[in-house]
C-alpha cells in the first residue's frame, strides 16, 4: 500500500482518514508504518489532527514512535495522550531512551514522572540516573535475556522464547552464576546447532568482554568497533550482570560525539542546528570569537612593528594574506587528522612519536612544493627573485609550523585529560597567523638591503 506513496501523500491521506473517521483503512496503513516514519509525519501533521492522530495509535506503537522523537517532542506527546496512556507508555520505553528523557528535567519533575510508573520499572530508571552522563550505565538497558551456567541447551531456548518480545535484542543470551555474576555468553546461533540436552556452560563462551557501568561511552563504541558486537554486558562494581548496550545506542553515540567534536572544532559551542534562533546561536559562537578578535590584534601590532620595511617594499602585502591563510589550513588539517586518530584509537608514546615525525614529514614535504610554486609566482609577477626567496622560504618555515602545532597542540591536551577538540581550528588559525607573520616580516626585514 505505501510502497509507491510519498511521505506526502501518506500524510494527506492520513488527514483524509482522521476527517471521515475510516479507523479500518487508517490502522491497515499504520501497520506498515516504521517507527521513524510514524514520528516524521506526526510532526508534520497540522497541530489540530495530531492529537487525533496520537490516540488511534496502541500503547506498543506509540512507545516505538516517542522513542524516535527528540525530548521536547516525546514530553509533548505525553500531555497529549493523558496520564494513563502516558504510565504506560513510559513503563513499555526502553530504559535508556527514558533516561534520555529524563536527564534534564529538574529533580521535582523527574519524580513526578517516575511516581505514576510501575514500582520496578521507576526503581530501575532511579538506579541508571544515578550513574553519571555519559557512562554505560546510562547507556544500558535491562531488557535482555540472561541464563543461568546450570541450564541445558533446551531450558535456555524455552527461556529465550518467554523473552523474546521483552528482549532489546536476541543475538546474544548473557549467562550467569549463582551470584548473578556475568561467567559467558552464547550466541543464538550456537544455541541452534548445540544439542538439546547439552549444558549451557559446555556451550558458551567463558572470556566475556564487558564493560563497567562507569566506563565511559566513547570507550564503550570503541569496544564494540573493536570486536564488531551487536551488544557488550554492563557488570557492576562486582562483575553482577546489570545491563547491555546495544548496537543501535551506540550509533547514537557516535553521531553525538562527532557533532560535539564538530562544534568543538569550529568554535561554536553548543549545539547549533537549523532550528537553533538566530540570536540564540550568536551568543553560542560570539565568547570564541570575541577571544580570538582581541588574540587577532596581536596580528595588526606586529604588522605595525615592520611598518619600515612595508614601506620600503610594498610588494610584501600582496602575500600576506597567502602567507597566514596557508598556515592555518595546514593546522586545522592536521588537527582533523589528530583529533579523529585520538577518538577512534589507543595511544601510547610510540604512536605519537611516529605522528609527529610523520606530521613533520608532511610539513616539508607540502612546504616544499608550495615554496616552489609561489617562487615561481612571485619572480615572473613581480620581477625579483629576492622577493621571490622571502615569500617561499617563509611559506615553507610557516607550514612547517603550522602543520606541527596543528598536530602537537590537541596531543598535549589528550595527555592533560582535556578533550582534545577544543583545540578549535579557529583558535589554531589565530595562533599560526601571527606566527607565520612574525616569520615572514622577520625574513623579509633581513633581506631588506637587497629588497631595496
Amino acid at each position: 500500500m505505501l510502497q509507491h506513496l510519498t511521505e506526502d501523500q501518506i500524510t494527506l491521506f492520513i488527514i483524509k482518514a482522521l476527517k471521515e473517521g475510516k479507523k479500518k483503512e487508517l490502522h491497515k496503513l499504520l501497520e506498515e508504518l516504521h517507527p521513524y516514519d510514524m514520528a516524521f509525519i506526526y510532526t508534520n501533521l497540522p497541530e489540530k489532527h495530531q492529537t487525533r492522530f496520537l490516540l488511534q495509535l496502541s500503547i506498543p506503537v506509540l512507545t516505538d514512535m516517542i522513542q524516535e522523537l527528540d525530548n521536547e517532542d516525546q514530553l509533548t506527546v505525553l500531555k497529549k495522550v493523558g496520564k494513563e496512556r502516558s504510565r504506560k507508555v513510559l513503563d513499555d520505553m526502553d530504559n535508556d531512551d527514558l533516561a534520555s528523557m529524563l536527564d534534564d528535567m529538574s529533580p521535582e519533575k523527574i519524580k513526578s514522572f517516575l511516581a505514576g510508573m510501575n514500582k520496578k520499572e521507576s526503581t530501575i530508571i532511579e538506579s541508571m540516573m544515578a550513574y553519571p552522563p555519559e557512562t554505560a550505565g546510562r547507556l544500558m538497558t535491562n531488557r535482555f535475556v540472561w541464563i543461568r551456567d546450570t541450564y541445558t541447551v533446551r531450558e535456555a531456548v524455552d527461556k529465550l522464547k518467554s523473552f523474546a518480545e521483552f528482549a532489546e535484542t536476541i543475538n546474544y543470551l548473557y549467562v550467569i552464576d549463582g551470584q548473578k555474576k556475568l561467567v559467558g555468553v552464547v550466541s543464538y546461533r550456537d544455541m541452534l546447532l548445540a544439542d538439546v540436552n547439552e549444558k549451557v556452560s559446555d556451550v558458551m563462551y567463558g572470556r566475556v568482554i564487558s564493560v563497567s557501568v562507569y566506563t565511559d561511552q566513547e570507550d564503550v563504541a570503541r569496544l564494540i568497533q573493536r570486536y564488531d558486537f551487536l551488544a557488550i554486558p554492563v557488570v557492576d562494581e562486582s562483575d553482577v550482570l546489570v545491563g547491555i548496550v546495544t548496537f543501535d545506542d551506540i550509533i547514537d553515540v557516535v553521531i553525538q560525539e562527532a557533532n560535539e567534536d564538530i562544534e568543538k572544532l569550529s568554535a561554536s559551542g553548543k549545539s547549533i542546528d537549523f532550528d537553533t534562533k538566530a540570536s540564540v546561536a550568536a551568543f553560542r559562537r560570539l565568547p570564541w570569537l570575541i577571544l580570538l578578535l582581541f588574540i587577532g590584534l596581536v596580528s595588526g601590532s606586529i604588522i605595525s612593528g615592520f611598518e619600515d620595511t612595508l614601506k620600503h617594499v610594498v610588494a610584501l602585502t600582496f602575500f600576506m594574506p597567502m602567507i597566514s591563510g596557508m598556515t592555518g589550513n595546514t593546522g586545522t588539517q592536521s588537527l582533523a587528522v589528530v583529533v579523529r586518530g585520538l577518538a577512534s584509537r589507543d595511544i601510547d608514546m610510540k604512536t605519537v612519536l611516529n605522528l609527529i615525525v610523520r606530521e613533520f614529514g608532511v610539513g616539508i614535504l607540502i612546504g616544499i612544493v608550495c615554496a616552489i610554486f609561489i617562487f615561481l609566482i612571485a619572480f615572473f609577477w613581480q620581477g625579483d627573485a629576492i622577493l621571490g626567496v622571502v615569500v617561499s622560504s617563509s611559506l615553507l618555515l610557516t607550514l612547517i609550523i603550522g602543520t606541527m602545532a596543528g598536530t602537537i597542540i590537541p596531543l598535549i591536551l589528550y595527555k592533560l585529560n582535556v578533550d582534545p577538540a577544543v583545540a578549535s581550528g579557529p583558535l589554531i588559525t589565530t595562533i599560526n597567523d601571527i606566527l607565520s607573520l612574525i616569520i615572514y616580516f622577520s625574513i623579509a626585514s633581513w633581506f631588506l638591503q637587497h629588497l631595496m
